[in-house]
């Protein structure tokens, strides 16, 4: 369990805010809108209104008691730079915050923070990917050249095994897990058989994840 705090409760900063507790983690939140806070403090165990471009408000949360502070304010530019300049002045341990555009992220990056999120360009990335392929179902970058896929079986490969099939040095890349109806499988061994409604998760280059989730034939 983390101890986090949320700044700002537009839609982003509310729904981050909800799965971070759903997940186990202690949030506090805080807006400086009193109807934001009275809609939502039910849902929260600590929740506060407050203006944190005011540094003794942000002070007075004492930010360096958290492991990680998220700055998810909407549409104020300038108040996102100036709470996450003082978070790190004030000693806060992590800073992550939120951008609507490059500018944002460059500028919010600058000043301290430790961490930027792009939500919007994020999301569209992903869908590009996601729907550049036919039979993508899901993608997670994790560097600009490798990412995470999950791709369905090639229907040439039912009732084979990983050993017969010869993945790793065939088609350059690697299994790191098979779905198949509601269990996860990970890291098959070399006698997996196959099955053709199963959902391979690889790792390996864009390039070679389109060839093997259908743009050519296995």
């Amino acid at each position: 369990m983390k101890s986090i705090l949320v700044i700002g409760m537009g839609r982003f900063g509310r729904y981050f805010a909800e799965r971070m507790q759903e997940l186990g983690n202690d949030v506090m939140i805080v807006d400086r809108d009193p109807d934001v806070i009275d809609e939502i403090a039910h849902e929260f165990t600590d929740a506060h209104i407050g203006d944190c471009c005011n540094e003794a408000v942000l002070s007075s949360l004492g930010v360096n008691n958290f492991d990680i502070c998220f700055v998810t304010i909407g549409e104020d530019f300038h108040s996102s730079l100036e709470v996450t300049a003082m978070l790190k002045e004030l000693g806060a341990a992590h800073v992550v915050s939120k951008a609507n555009t490059a500018r944002q992220t460059k500028l919010l990056y600058k000043i301290g923070a430790d961490e930027v999120v792009y939500p919007e360009r994020e999301l569209a990335e992903k869908l590009a990917i996601r729907y550049n392929a036919d039979n993508i179902f899901d993608y997670i970058q994790l560097t600009p050249e490798y990412s995470i896929y999950e791709i369905p079986c090639c229907p040439k490969w039912a009732d084979k095994t990983v050993r017969d099939l010869d993945v790793r040095n065939k088609f350059n890349v690697n299994i790191i897990a098979v779905k198949r109806d509601n269990s996860l499988s990970i890291a098959p061994g070399a006698d997996y058989i196959f099955k053709e409604a199963d959902h391979l998760v690889v790792i390996g280059k864009a390039s070679d994840v389109f060839k093997l989730g259908g743009k050519v034939k296995c």
